[in-house]
């Protein structure tokens, strides 16, 4: 199981939410912070859903950056 960051921020049209440390382009949006947070939990899952594993960086990709 692989665990991610997820980052929201606030802007002045709403909220918009994205992982850290997955390979592609996810984002997730809402008017709540709420509504940011499922719709980029959505967004995650299909991604993972379509990609799979390659997704994910390797885990020596992880340990290089610390």
């Amino acid at each position: 199981m692989h665990q991610l960051k997820i980052v929201i921020e606030k802007h002045p049209e709403g909220y918009v939410a994205y992982p850290l440390r997955l390979n592609g382009v996810v984002v997730g949006e809402g008017d709540t912070y709420e509504e940011a947070l499922a719709d980029v939990k959505s967004a995650i899952h299909f991604h993972i859903e379509t990609f799979g594993a390659s997704g994910f960086p390797q885990t020596d990709e992880v340990l290089s950056d610390c």
